[in-house]
């Protein structure tokens, strides 16, 4: 049954997408990040949805070459910038072939978010991917926030199968930076209720609910998963809340009753996992990300281009691991960067990631004095947020080319065109009216 609604979904949206590369766009976001197909146990499981949602957009963009506009803009050149880096850094890997498999699915995801971004236009659009991509992975914390309540904590929660969040650290940083998302939902509810004729039978204080009930289930989900890094990036993300908030007042009180319910809700198991925050050095998992970031240090040191995608592997260990027994991934977006590709690398990486929270900056002041522009103010606060919780949370993850984050800079730059548009066209309009005037002084005097 899964299989058959996932597959009917799929080609209901393709239909569409034919005829509006927009849909297209949404098409492969839901399956990118849902991976909905991975649900069922049927035939679908195995269908390449991903690559048919890429082949139907192409297609549409050049069926509607029209609805194609390339938005310029300071995130969108570093991207492409740091794109060029990694195909450069994986002609000189140490194993060339796996890192090559590597970047091809590297580039593919990069490759879709451009075209994302040339493709999303108007209002309506943009608040339509934001729905698409929060409920994606709201869907897992929903789940899993009822699961967390009806188990008392005892059992962690994961993520899709054969997905990037498959893992329960993962899981727990994606549901962290949906949480904003879901949040600029509720401001959008009336917008939503106009948009979508099926939620009108909902209503705008039923949605306002369910997603509250949503962000809450997260939440739950996210302490769920046992994550310690997914603890202090909650933490952050909270912390620049309460900093944004209107009513600090009323926040901070909230959050300081929320926490220690939670705490004494959750199982012991749960209270001695967050405890080992403190003494990381009596934990083998934390000793053996340290090994991992003081190996990437190393080969950044000794190699300007990094080791390449596939560098967890014990030849590159023996190489350059303080302790070349203990073998893992990065599981960081920096060090993951760094020992992949260089200092250059990484500092592409990180220049990307300010401009993307300079223009979210940018956004809000160039909208703040804007009533009408509120929605674009809000979007860009929130999205502000979440980059925030990404940047804690990533720092103990090897997520560095997970495509969920790079969709805040699309929506961000696309929003920063809609928003640059109209202020073009009141400046052009102003300028004709101020020499109307001036031509009709002239004519005055000379007669």
């Amino acid at each position: 049954m899964r299989d058959l609604l996932v597959t009917a979904l799929f080609f209901y949206g393709a239909i569409k997408a034919f005829r509006h590369p927009y849909f297209a766009a949404l098409l492969w976001v839901w399956i990118g990040l849902m991976n909905p197909h991975r649900l069922g146990w049927g035939f679908a499981h195995s269908v390449p949805f991903a690559m048919v949602a890429f082949l139907v957009m192409a297609v549409s963009m050049f069926m509607h070459p029209k609805e194609v506009k390339w938005p310029r803009s300071g995130p969108l050149t570093v991207f492409i910038l740091f794109a060029v880096w990694v195909c450069i850094t994986t002609v000189f890997a140490i194993h060339v072939p796996e890192s090559v498999g590597l970047l091809i699915a590297t580039l593919k995801m990069m490759l879709v978010t451009l075209m994302i971004a040339t493709i999303v236009r108007t209002r309506e659009e943009i608040l339509g991917l934001v729905v698409v991509i929060a409920v994606s992975i709201g869907f897992f914390g929903v789940k899993g926030g009822f699961f967390t309540l009806s188990t008392g904590g005892a059992f962690r929660v994961w993520g899709p199968p054969s997905s990037v969040i498959e893992d329960n650290n993962e899981l727990a940083v994606a549901l962290i930076i949906t949480i904003p998302l879901l949040y600029y939902l509720i401001l959008q509810k009336d917008k939503l209720v106009s948009m979508l004729p099926f939620l009108s039978k909902v209503g705008a204080k039923w949605l306002k609910r369910m997603l509250l009930a949503s962000i809450a289930l997260c939440a739950v989900s996210a302490l769920g998963s046992h994550s310690r890094g997914a603890l202090l990036a909650i933490v952050a993300m909270s912390s620049m809340l309460w900093w944004r908030s209107k009513s600090k007042l009323t926040v901070g009180l909230v959050l300081l009753i929320l926490s220690p319910a939670i705490i004494l809700f959750m199982p012991e198991e749960w209270t001695s996992r967050m405890s080992t925050i403190k003494t990381y050095d009596e934990d083998s998992s934390a000793m053996g990300r340290l090994n991992a970031w003081t190996m990437a240090i190393n080969i950044a040191n000794s190699r300007l281009m990094g080791a390449g995608f596939a560098n967890d592997s014990p030849l590159i260990y023996q190489m350059y691991a303080p302790d070349p027994n203990f073998v893992i991934v990065a599981h960081s977006i920096y060090f993951q960067v760094l020992g992949q590709h260089g200092y250059i690398g990484l500092g592409l990486y990180l220049l990307f990631w300010i401009l993307t929270y300079r223009t979210a900056g940018r956004l809000m002041t160039k909208t703040r004095e804007r009533p009408e522009w509120e929605w674009v103010w809000q979007l860009a606060g929130m999205i502000k947020v979440s980059i925030v919780g990404f940047a804690v949370g990533g720092a103990f993850l090897s997520l560095a080319f997970w495509d969920m984050p790079f969709y805040f800079m699309v929506v961000l730059v696309v929003s920063e065109k809609w928003v640059d548009d109209r202020l073009y066209v009141e400046a052009g309009t102003g300028q004709a009216q101020s020499g109307v005037r001036e031509g009709a002084g002239r004519t005055g005097v000379a007669s």
